[in-house]
């Protein structure tokens, strides 16, 4: 992952482990690029630790609006807290999922998919926010949530790549989201 450039802007160090990701049947494998449309539904997650523990699970993109112009990093596509191992449904789902949305002409945007194991049950103060809303997810910060709620050095990760296709602006629309506002 560090390949991308993610530490120190994103992560402090890296991820454990490498984090099991499937989207819609398709393993990814770090670095993999994968379209919007592919990215749509919520992928399925494996990674190994502790059975007993709790965890988070968090979705962002640095890369927002672009990789040059990065000024609303980190933008959130997805937070499950409470989450038991492997099963984020059984989780609260803090901000529902989002696939990935760039801008058309901005580039390739790196989409970062981290797990943390929480040290108890947690209670977030921030705001839910509907898969079907935009509002709330700029300028994330997944360093800053992590010391907040005592979570540490991720215990899983993966990464994968993508640009504009003609699957965005139905996002958008879904999200009643206009990048350039």
């Amino acid at each position: 992952m560090d390949k991308l450039d993610l530490i120190p802007e994103v992560l402090d160090e890296e991820p454990i482990s490498v984090l099991k990701v499937k989207f819609q049947g398709r393993l990814l494998k770090p670095g993999d690029v994968l379209r919007p449309k592919t990215v749509k539904l919520v992928p399925e997650l494996e990674w190994l630790n502790d059975e007993t523990a709790l965890y988070t699970v968090c979705m962002i993109d640095p890369d927002a609006p672009s990789r040059n112009d990065h000024r609303f990093r980190e933008f959130l596509h997805w937070l499950v807290i409470n989450a038991p191992i492997n099963r984020v449904k059984g989780g609260t789902t803090v901000a529902g999922y989002i696939g990935a949305g760039p801008p058309k002409g901005t580039g390739l945007h790196r989409y970062v998919i981290l797990v943390f194991k929480q040290r108890e049950k947690i209670k977030v103060e921030e705001a839910k926010i509907s898969r079907y809303s935009a509002f709330g997810r700029a300028r994330f910060s997944n360093k800053a949530f992590a010391r907040k709620y005592n979570l540490g050095q991720a215990v899983a990760g993966n990464i994968f790549l993508s640009e504009w296709d003609d699957y965005v602006p139905k996002l958008y629309r879904r999200l009643e989201f206009c990048p350039n506002h």
